[in-house]
C-alpha cells in the first residue's frame, strides 16, 4: 500500500483517469472504439459520443470495489461513464442503488447527478473491443491502470468481480504486485466470496450483468441483487469485528 493520506490518494486517483482518458496503448480499440463513435447507431445520432478510454468511477476512499470486464461500444464508450447507457448498467445501477452503494438507480448520462456511496467501479479494459472480447495483450497494457487503483484504493474491504475473465484479472492483479502469494484458490462462481486474510480482504465473484446472461435467465435480477446485500453485510460484520 502507498501510505498517502486520503487527499493525496484522491488526487492521484483523478490524474490517474485523466492519463486513462489519454491513452492510446492499443491500435485495435483505438480505431474501433474511435470508429463507433463517428459512425454510431441510429437511435443515438444526436449524441456526441466518448469514444475514448472510459475512466473510473465513484467514491476515493470506498470500501466496495466493483471490477467489470470493457466498456460498451453504445453505452460507456458512448457516455463517458463505466456501466453507463446500456442494459448492463441499468441493471448494476438498480442493485445498487436498492443496496445503499447509489444515489439513484438510474445511469443514463456523465452528468446525471448519480454518486457512488462508499462504492467504486472499475473494468479490466478501457476501451470498447469489438465483439467484447478483448484480446489478451490488450488485457496486459491496461492492467497497470488496475493495479495503481488496487494500491490507491486502502480503504476497501470487498470486491465484486463481474464475469470470470475480470475475477482472473484481478486475482492475478493481486498476486502480481504482492498483495498475496498465490491466487489458484481464489475460484469463480456466482455469489461466491472466498476471505484474503492477509489483507483483510473479501473477493466476492458474480456473473456479469450482461444481456446475454439476463436474457437467458443465467442471471436475475434476485440472484444480481443477492451478490450486493452479501457484500453489505460482509462490510457490515467487519465493521463491527470478529466477535459481533
Amino acid at each position: 500500500m502507498n501510505g498517502l493520506p486520503y487527499k493525496g490518494r484522491a488526487t492521484e486517483l483523478a490524474a490517474l483517469q485523466e492519463e486513462i482518458i489519454h491513452c492510446r496503448r492499443c491500435p485495435r480499440l483505438v480505431e474501433h472504439r474511435e470508429k463507433i463513435a463517428a459512425v454510431k447507431r441510429r437511435a443515438y445520432m444526436d449524441w456526441t459520443y466518448w469514444g475514448k478510454p472510459v475512466p473510473s468511477f465513484g467514491d476515493p476512499a470506498a470500501e466496495l470495489l466493483i471490477v467489470g470486464l470493457a466498456p460498451a461500444a453504445h453505452g460507456a464508450n458512448r457516455t463517458g461513464r463505466m456501466f453507463t447507457g446500456d442494459r448492463s448498467g441499468d441493471l448494476l445501477y438498480k442493485v445498487l442503488h436498492a443496496t445503499g452503494f447509489a444515489s439513484q438507480p438510474l445511469s443514463c448520462y456523465r452528468n446525471d447527478g448519480l454518486k457512488l456511496e462508499g462504492a467504486y467501479i472499475t473494468a479490466i479494459v478501457r476501451c470498447a473491443p469489438p465483439g467484447n472480447k478483448p484480446l489478451r495483450e490488450e488485457i496486459e497494457n491496461c492492467r497497470i491502470f488496475l493495479e495503481r487503483e488496487i494500491d490507491l484504493l486502502e480503504d476497501v474491504k470487498v470486491v465484486v468481480t463481474l464475469g470470470r475473465l475480470a475475477h482472473n484479472v484481478y486475482k492475478t492483479s493481486l498476486k502480481r504486485t504482492g498483495l498475496i502469494e498465490t491466487s489458484a484458490a481464489l475460484s469463480f462462481a456466482h455469489n461466491l466470496a472466498h476471505r484474503i486474510e492477509s489483507r483483510r480482504l473479501w473477493l466476492l465473484s458474480s456473473y456479469h450483468p450482461s444481456q446475454q446472461n439476463t436474457s437467458t435467465g443465467r442471471l436475475t435480477e434476485k440472484m444480481f441483487q443477492a451478490v450486493f446485500v452479501k457484500a453489505r453485510q460482509l462490510l457490515d460484520t467487519m465493521r463491527l469485528g470478529p466477535g459481533a
